[in-house]
């Protein structure tokens, strides 16, 4: 049962989703069912709000069987052993199943890889799945075989030791070869599908970057991932004024230079085997899509 000192006037399902790496709806159903503990009794509550100084617990319940089915899709595996399986997503496949995609997601076919060994923390619709990538974003994503394993690889996340590094070409060229974007992200004001930079309802958002190539126009960064708060590169980077190539969400709405979705890919994951402790590092190289962009912008 981790344990974990609160902040000041934070509501309870709040602090359990920051430090636990939950969403907000699971960490609401870790409090309603009774596994949430402040200050070593239990709270059923997810509007309590905390006092500095209070001490967050939480047990994790026995896994969700799965109601999904196991699909037969390829899979890129990168990594796998009897704890954890790392796979490059390609663009346009989507992590878990939602609303308009039941199946043919990594879920599916992660399911029909590892059959029963994927860990239940993330729920019936999310088994195995450490962090997610949206679907027009391609590359390194982790999946956890078991729930001890899962349950590492979260601490690592929340503690910020976990390296998530993307590479992504984003329109106009930047002022700086390198530097930091520290804006805390929420959900959009008015659109509730969108983040924003705000200071209402917001979490803190890092993301460093540096310049890989400069072109007429657009600009070939790598960004390094602080925090993981929902689209914050893609967030991040149109706040500065320069958004994600190909991103309809937060740049241009019209489709451009051939892509399909953002350009944008997590080319490297480094975090400690939750086992053994060693370090794991990986590296996805850039996908097709992505260097006939670079080889179209280096032509204009």
């Amino acid at each position: 049962m981790p344990s974990e000192a609160c902040q000041i006037n934070e509501r309870l399902d709040i602090c359990l989703a920051r430090t636990a790496e939950l969403s907000r709806n699971a960490a609401q159903r870790l409090i309603r069912e009774g596994h949430v503990q402040v200050n070593g009794v239990t709270a059923c509550k997810s509007g309590m709000e905390l006092r500095e100084g209070d001490r967050l617990s939480w047990a994790l319940p026995a896994p969700d069987t799965p109601a999904l089915c196991g699909e037969e899709i390829p899979l890129d595996i990168r990594y796998e052993d009897a704890d954890v399986c790392v796979l490059n997503k390609p663009q346009g496949m989507v992590v878990h199943p939602a609303p308009g995609h039941s199946d043919g997601t990594l879920v599916n076919a992660l399911l029909n890889h590892c059959g029963e060994s994927l860990s239940g923390i993330g729920g019936v619709k999310r088994p195995g799945i450490v962090h997610r990538i949206d679907k027009d974003t391609s590359g390194l994503v982790i999946a956890a075989k078991n729930d001890s394993a899962h349950l590492a690889l979260a601490a690592q996340l929340s503690a910020r030791t976990l390296t998530r590094e993307y590479d992504a070409v984003v329109r106009g060229t930047l002022k700086n070869i390198a530097g930091t974007i520290d804006a805390p992200i929420g959900r959009h004001p008015a659109e509730r599908k969108r983040q924003a930079v705000t200071d209402k309802n917001s979490r803190p958002a890092i993301t460093h970057y540096e310049v890989v190539a400069a072109y007429n126009g657009y600009t070939h960064v790598r960004c390094r991932l602080e925090t993981g708060r929902t689209h914050q590169i893609r967030v991040h980077m149109a706040y500065t004024g320069h958004p994600v190539l190909g991103d309809a969400v937060y740049g241009r709405k019209k489709p451009e230079l051939g892509l399909s979705g953002q350009c944008l890919h997590a080319s490297k994951l480094k975090f400690l085997h939750p086992s053994t402790g060693g370090q794991v590092e990986l590296r996805a190289a850039l996908p097709e899509y992505f260097k006939e962009v670079l080889d179209k912008i280096a032509r204009s």
